[in-house]
């Protein structure tokens, strides 16, 4: 009876030591997921993304903004001087309204010069 007592002690100790392992492993892994860039970071904290200087990786952080949507805002910046209003983002093809709408809260223009 003590031996078996032993024995059931003994493997909850190695079930506890295992689960503690594994949870630290996880906790790791999903340590280096959330080290992966800016993007995650950006999102998570909210910051605001200024259209007029922003680069490609700062605009992808926007929600719907890919890389070539975001060479496009660069392009049209490029082309047609600073964005003026969060608004005019719209000119750039693939910037719709329900994108725009999803991140009117996280754009910016900045002090545009008059």
């Amino acid at each position: 009876m003590r031996r078996q007592k032993l024995t059931v002690l003994v493997m909850s100790v190695i079930a506890i030591a295992m689960l503690v392992m594994s949870g630290t492993a996880l906790a790791e892994e999903a340590n280096k997921g959330m080290q992966g860039g800016k993007d995650v970071v950006a999102k998570a904290a909210g910051q605001l993304v200024n259209i007029n200087t922003a680069s490609v990786d700062e605009l992808t952080a926007l929600t719907g903004v890919g890389k070539e949507i975001a060479q496009r805002i660069i392009e049209y910046r490029e082309a047609n001087g600073a964005f003026k209003s969060v608004e005019q983002l719209q000119n750039v093809k693939g910037i719709g309204a329900k994108i725009l709408e999803k991140n009117r809260s996280r754009i910016t223009v900045g002090e545009v010069a008059k």
